[in-house]
């Protein structure tokens, strides 16, 4: 990746020790001589006893930052022993939601990259529930990477998605970006770097509107002169970037053709560009990059076209309070 100085890596848990999430930033952030920030979402709620004034909401407040924050140093002396050199932070805020906690922190701390744990296997109602990998694919500004597998990086085979023909909506610029960041991660952990395009065997449009038929040398005329512009596209996008061996043209849907190259490479890591929408729109078309996330077996990079430009709110939350009723008077 791209002048990666700071890693973000967000931890749902802090007991216990260092998971695969942690294990993977710490690859990560050491190849590329970035520094590593475990972070910590404080977005329960605090139930207050209205009966016990023992102790005020400023007191609870910093009694349970100071515990996660304990639990976290742990975490980081266990990979500060294993990553000689690597600096490590941690750091907990009480805000919520946690995705929107999460992004502010990254904005915050300046990270070039946001590592965090991914639900594993499909979702119920994809696209649809509010669940924190998902919001992070659609908001975050920052590079995410999205832990899928518990297997270390070792000589990993990258992935990247590209779309030539931009028949997904996507900027110009944004496949550049995402080879980019494939070749960067791929050199820094010694693996290899592969490409992916899908395309239409036949194009919208190709058949005229109104025929009732299209002879078999027709259609055969139209998907070679698809798949021969196609071929072109990738290969301009790609220029010398990627080996030939490496390259996977593919006519089938996106989705179906990104997961058939992933099989095909064992790939560890898939690079894909997401662009954000919202409403009716997102119910109806629905977005590319969630899911393949949901069929995905291996780790997701997700980027963002360089204008994006994320709604959630800079300013924190703070805790959110639960009280306890008082006992009715004369009660039992």
């Amino acid at each position: 990746m791209p002048a990666v100085r700071r890693v973000l890596v967000a931890l749902k848990e802090t007991r216990g020790s260092a998971g695969a999430v942690v294990r993977k930033a710490a690859q990560v952030a050491s190849a590329h001589g970035a520094s590593l920030e475990l972070f910590h979402a404080l977005s329960e709620p605090i139930v207050l006893d209205l009966m016990d004034g023992a102790k005020s909401l400023q007191a609870l407040e910093q009694l349970y930052r100071d515990r996660v924050l304990r639990r976290l140093e742990h975490i980081a002396r266990t990979v500060r022993a294993r990553h000689r050199g690597l600096k490590v932070t941690v750091s907990a805020e009480w805000d919520a939601p946690a995705y929107e906690a999460i992004i502010r922190r990254g904005i915050k701390l300046k990270a070039d990259l946001i590592v965090a744990s991914s639900h594993a296997g499909p979702h119920l109602l994809p696209g649809l529930m509010r669940l924190t990998d998902w919001e992070l694919v659609r908001l975050s500004p920052v590079p995410l990477l999205l832990v899928r597998s518990a297997r270390p990086y070792r000589r990993p085979a990258v992935l990247v998605a590209v779309d030539p023909s931009h028949a997904f909506s996507k900027p110009l610029k944004l496949d550049q970006s995402l080879l980019q960041e494939g070749a960067s991660i791929s050199r820094s952990l010694r693996g290899t770097l592969h490409a992916v395009h899908a395309f239409a065997r036949v194009p919208g449009g190709a058949i005229p509107p109104g025929a009732l038929a299209v002879s078999e040398r027709s259609l055969q005329q139209i998907e070679t002169q698809a798949k021969q512009g196609a071929k072109a596209g990738f290969e301009r996008a790609l220029g010398g970037a990627v080996k030939p061996g490496n390259r996977y043209l593919i006519a089938r849907h996106p989705v179906d053709a990104i997961l058939q190259a992933s099989r095909k490479c064992h790939s560890a890591i898939v690079v894909m560009g997401a662009v954000s929408r919202s409403g009716f729109k997102r119910l109806l078309i629905g977005n590319t990059a969630e899911t393949i996330l949901d069929e995905l077996r291996c780790d997701a990079l997700v980027v963002k076209p360089k204008s994006f430009r994320t709604r959630v709110p800079r300013s924190m939350q703070g805790p959110r309070l639960l009280a306890t009723p008082a006992p009715w008077p004369g009660g039992y």
